[in-house]
């Protein structure tokens, strides 16, 4: 049963407090990844250069777009779920999978590891999946699902440049 704990009021969504905090557990590294994600991609817009200028920086520009729209879906999913969302540069650097890029690599360099980011992506919502499933959180888990066939496709999109 849903009970007062040091987050505020009782919470009694039809999702137990253990499953509950795991879930949003694994939102918010899912929020981190994608947060990485948006960085990186917003950063990689700025600096393409090269014959693909125009067609990257458009296609980095949308996509970083999604990113900021979906940071705050996630987020705010994860405030529903009655834990804060973690919301700093070190926070997201300890639960993120994606590694920061303090470099300005090739546009070619770049798209690779955009793929490599959606494909990270892709695994940590994957690994969040089973836990919204079982304690059926449909909210989550459709989230999820949009999130990964997202992801997925912006991946697929991204490789399709590198061929």
């Amino acid at each position: 049963m849903a009970r007062k704990d040091s987050s505020g009021p009782v919470i009694d969504i039809g999702i137990d407090d253990k499953q509950r905090k795991a879930i949003a557990e694994g939102l918010s590294r899912l929020l981190a990844d994608s947060y990485t994600l948006y960085l990186k991609t917003h950063n990689y817009h700025w600096n393409v250069t090269g014959p693909m200028f125009n067609t990257l920086h458009l296609m980095f520009e949308a996509q970083y777009t999604e990113l900021a729209l979906a940071v705050d879906l996630i987020a705010e999913r994860i405030r529903a779920l009655g834990v804060y969302a973690p919301g700093s540069y070190a926070a997201f650097a300890k639960l993120s999978s994606i590694e920061e890029s303090e470099k300005v690599p090739n546009a070619t360099d770049m798209i690779a590891d955009l793929v490599k980011g959606q494909e990270a992506v892709v695994r940590t919502a994957r690994k969040i999946y089973p836990l919204a499933s079982k304690a059926d959180d449909e909210a989550t888990a459709d989230l999820l699902t949009q999130r990964i066939q997202l992801h997925e496709k912006t991946a697929w999109m991204l490789r399709s440049l590198l061929e």
